[in-house]
C-alpha cells in the first residue's frame, strides 16, 4: 500500500510527532462511531504486531493486517489548510474529508483492551 502525503499533510503531521518517536496508524474504527465506522490516524508508540507497513514517504505509517482490505493499493492524504483535519481519498472514492489525528503515545500501558479511537480520552 502507498500513501501519496501532500507537503501541508507531511508538515501537520511531523508537528503532530514533535519531538517524541512515534508511528502513525492508519486505523479503520468501527466501535461506538455510527453505521460505518470512521478512518482515524493514530498516534503510537510503536507498531502493533501484525501491523503492515505503508509507503508513505517519510513518514512511519502502519495499517493493520485485518484494516487492510478497507483500503485501495494507492492512496492520497491531504490536509485542510484551515482545519486541523485531514482528507483521505483515492482515484475511485473519498475515505474521509474530516480525520482527526489521535495521539496515543503513552496511553496504551494503561489498557487492557483496545478502545475505540471516537473516545475522548486524557492523559493522567
Amino acid at each position: 500500500m502507498k500513501i501519496q502525503v501532500t507537503p501541508l499533510a507531511e508538515k501537520r503531521l511531523k508537528e503532530r510527532l514533535g519531538s517524541q518517536p512515534g508511528t502513525f496508524k492508519l486505523f479503520y474504527d468501527t466501535v461506538d462511531c455510527g453505521c460505518d465506522g470512521i478512518n482515524v490516524l493514530l498516534i503510537l508508540d510503536k507498531p502493533d504486531t501484525g501491523d503492515l507497513h505503508v509507503d508513505a514517504g517519510d513518514l512511519p505509517v502502519v495499517v493493520g493486517n485485518q484494516h487492510e482490505i478497507f483500503y485501495e493499493e494507492q492512496l492520497k492524504l491531504d490536509a485542510d489548510a484551515n482545519t486541523s483535519t485531514f482528507k483521505l481519498s483515492s482515484d475511485s472514492q473519498l475515505y474521509g474529508q474530516n480525520i482527526l489525528v489521535r495521539d496515543t503515545r503513552g496511553l496504551q500501558e494503561f489498557e487492557s483492551a483496545p478502545a475505540s479511537a471516537c473516545e475522548v480520552r486524557t492523559r493522567s
